[in-house]
């Protein structure tokens, strides 16, 4: 898929997407991969005026929590291409406030969230996979729930032919050579680096062209 300035690029999903966006103004992409993306597409634009990208991320959002938003934060924008990272709080819950969250039910949800909207719009559906780099020997702990979560992401993606970037395989490699705390100091929130290898991987997943260093 190439991405044109006629697209409308909607990315949704935790605080791995919000990134420090400005909630009061529409516009804010935040400072993370979302942002890394538009600056991409912008440059690669240049005197054009290059792709809409839209960021509705919320720190802290479970799976559940989009589903309420969906129809403002997604559908109404009338998006091309859609964007979803959720996962690692429906995890972590489970971990530091005993907030259960059932991989079936899960699963579920974002099985619902994928088919309202291909009913309602005509767009790419991109999954990015959830990811833990364990910076902790606790945090290694959480794979217990996070893997089989994971699976569920990677059917309910393939059940809608959704392409995959599979943060979960890219940030681990990565962190072999650099150091999960150099990707994710807490080993869920990206640094700079962190976020840039996600929107390089989305790059290879969604459109040929390689990002702006």
């Amino acid at each position: 898929m190439r991405i044109t300035e006629k697209d409308t690029l909607l990315f949704i999903g935790d605080s791995i997407t919000d990134s420090g966006r400005d909630r009061t103004d529409p516009a804010s992409l935040g400072d993370g991969y979302v942002h890394g993306i538009a600056r991409t597409l912008r440059d690669r634009a240049g005197t054009g005026p290059g792709p809409t990208v839209i960021n509705r991320g919320i720190s802290g959002h479970r799976v559940y929590d989009l589903e309420p938003r969906w129809t403002t934060d997604v559908i109404d924008h009338r998006p091309t291409v859609v964007t979803v990272k959720i996962g690692i709080n429906d995890t972590w819950r489970r971990y530091d406030q005993e907030l259960l969250s059932p991989v079936d039910e899960f699963e579920a949800c974002l099985d619902r969230l994928l088919t309202e909207t291909e009913r309602r719009l005509s767009a790419r559906l991109v999954v990015i996979t959830p990811f833990l780099l364990p910076v902790t020997p606790g945090q290694e702990d959480w794979f217990e729930d996070l893997a089989p979560r994971t699976d569920a992401v990677l059917r309910t993606a393939l059940a809608h032919n959704a392409l995959v970037v599979r943060a979960d395989l890219v940030l681990p490699r990565a962190a072999e050579e650099e150091g999960a705390a150099e990707l994710a100091p807490d080993g869920v929130h990206p640094t700079p680096l962190g976020h840039r290898l996600i929107a390089d991987a989305w790059f290879a997943e969604v459109d040929a062209a390689p990002p702006t260093p």
